[in-house]
């Protein structure tokens, strides 16, 4: 079954481009557009979607609370945020708010593509190297160095656990970090999984700002 994707901006000609570059691909369908968030959350009242690609500076609901409602529904699509580098801190709050993950507007079309298809299949989009520019970005917004770990369940993390954990929040893929610590990707992908209980976290994006706002990691990838 084709994935069905929803595209929600506000600009007629994004949405025009998405869905050439979808409609192009044999199990991907654009079955709804909406023109800002107050409108998706409209249309899927009554469209069945699978994934919604979200702006987030829109009229009338911006896309980081059309997504916290969105993602509040029960058995919600997947939700991925479009940003671009002078909205850094509207993407933060849409990966707060539940999304699956961002991607940059200027996203080449295999990436895009690539994203949808992970997120659709149960995997968080967040990529390396955006992932660090983005929060190499907002560095006032994130614990001082001296604020030390809040949340009541780091503690539980064994010492590969946490190793893990700090990888990740730092971009890196489950391939990347099993080359650093010498594991396989199996491997990795099993203590990601342990992690993700242990914390009560949804996906690898949560990991990412947990560790953000706790100060397990601060901007520039230093580990706290």
């Amino acid at each position: 079954m084709a994935i069905r994707v929803m595209l929600v901006d506000d600009q007629a000609l994004l949405r025009t481009g998405f869905r050439m570059v979808l409609a192009a691909q044999p199990d991907m369908e654009v079955v709804a557009e909406a023109g800002d968030g107050q409108e998706a959350i409209d249309v899927l009242a009554s469209t069945a979607v699978d994934v919604v690609l979200m702006d987030v500076r829109m009229p009338r609901l911006d896309g980081v609370e059309a997504t916290r409602r969105i993602c509040a529904r029960t058995d919600p699509p997947k939700v991925l945020i479009l940003t671009t580098f002078d909205l850094d801190e509207y993407a933060f709050s849409g990966l707060k708010a539940g999304a699956g993950g961002f991607l940059l507007k200027d996203v080449p079309p295999g990436e895009l593509l690539s994203a949808i298809r992970s997120v659709h299949s149960g995997d968080a989009v967040v990529a390396p190297s955006t992932t660090r520019r983005l929060l190499d970005r907002f560095s006032p917004m994130l614990p001082s160095s001296g604020r030390e770990p809040q949340h009541k369940h780091v503690e539980r993390l064994t010492e590969r656990e946490r190793e893990v954990t700090l990888l990740v929040a730092q971009g890196l893929s489950n391939g990347e970090i099993a080359g650093r610590l010498v594991l396989s990707e199996a491997t990795v992908k099993t203590h990601v999984g342990r992690i993700l209980t242990k914390l009560g976290l949804r996906d690898r994006v949560q990991v990412v700002v947990l560790a953000y706002e706790t100060g397990l990691v601060r901007a520039g990838g230093r580990t706290g």
